[in-house]
């Protein structure tokens, strides 16, 4: 059973994930659509809080994986 929740909850840390980091994709393009001039800094700052994510992901993914277990 506590297998069971511990890739539940994998499963919706990585949907978490997925959802975010395409909002964040989505909002930049629209954002460099706007603004071409600054799209450098927009493109770092969406680097940046992709890796935030991915990071806030991974971090879920390995606690429901030792606290399940």
């Amino acid at each position: 059973m506590t297998g069971t929740l511990a890739a539940i909850g994998a499963g919706l840390a990585v949907i978490g994930a997925g959802i975010g980091i395409g909002q964040i994709g989505g909002k930049s393009v629209e954002a460099i659509a706007r603004q071409p001039e600054a799209s450098g800094d927009i493109r770092g700052a969406m680097i940046l809080m992709a890796a935030f994510v991915e990071g806030a992901a991974l971090i879920a993914i390995l606690l429901s994986i030792f606290f399940a277990g």
